[in-house]
């Protein structure tokens, strides 16, 4: 059964759309270890809203935080303190999407970060949106999870860009997942469509 870690270069760069593809395609089971604000809609009920199999189960996250920032941060607001050796990934005999916080060296506490949650037999899918300096957040990342051993892929996210995308696949040699389009909506339907367009090659990991 695959585990599969969803990071992406930055906030607000679509990993919430991508995890509930990734879960809808694979049937998956779905974690998200740290939410930090928007306790009453959290991305764990965003994920459960979009998918359409009954197959998938939605672990509650190990630490849920009232402020919408720096995990750290919301953390001391809330007067705690994030220990990662509390986070330990579900029990399930499903596959496993799990999605991160931010971009990967989001801190969690003053020494460790998301890098820290992502095990090493965990197969890594990078969310990248165009934006200006995405190519540089998007090679750091990258070369950053490779450099670790990791196995990483790369799912785009919003319009076409080709430069953009050629310049970072060339760049860092990475396979691409795809893209999932700039959608005037993600409902189940769009998120079922590109299940069903992505299914093989996620199988294939």
């Amino acid at each position: 059964m695959q585990q599969i870690f969803v990071t992406g270069i930055s906030t607000e760069v679509g990993k919430t759309i991508a995890s509930a593809i990734i879960t809808e395609a694979l049937e998956a089971d779905y974690w998200k270890p740290v939410q930090a604000g928007d306790l009453d809609n959290t991305d764990s009920h965003k994920v459960a809203a979009l998918i359409s199999n009954s197959k998938t189960k939605i672990h509650r996250s190990n630490y849920e935080l009232q402020t919408p920032m720096s995990p750290h941060a919301a953390a001391a607001i809330d007067g705690l303190r994030i220990e990662t050796h509390k986070i330990v990934s579900p029990e399930t005999e499903n596959h496993l999407v799990i999605e991160g916080a931010g971009g990967l060296l989001v801190p969690l506490n003053e020494d460790d970060t998301i890098l820290d949650l992502i095990m090493p037999n965990y197969k890594v899918i990078v969310v990248s949106r165009h934006y200006l300096g995405s190519i540089n957040h998007t090679l750091l990342t990258l070369n950053w999870l490779k450099q670790k051993g990791y196995e990483v892929f790369l799912l785009f996210s919003g319009d076409k860009h080709p430069t953009t995308e050629q310049i970072i696949l060339h760049k860092t040699g990475v396979t691409s997942i795809g893209r999932i389009e700039e959608e005037a909506t993600f409902d189940k339907a769009i998120i079922k469509k590109y299940a069903e367009k992505f299914r093989s090659i996620l199988l294939s990991l």
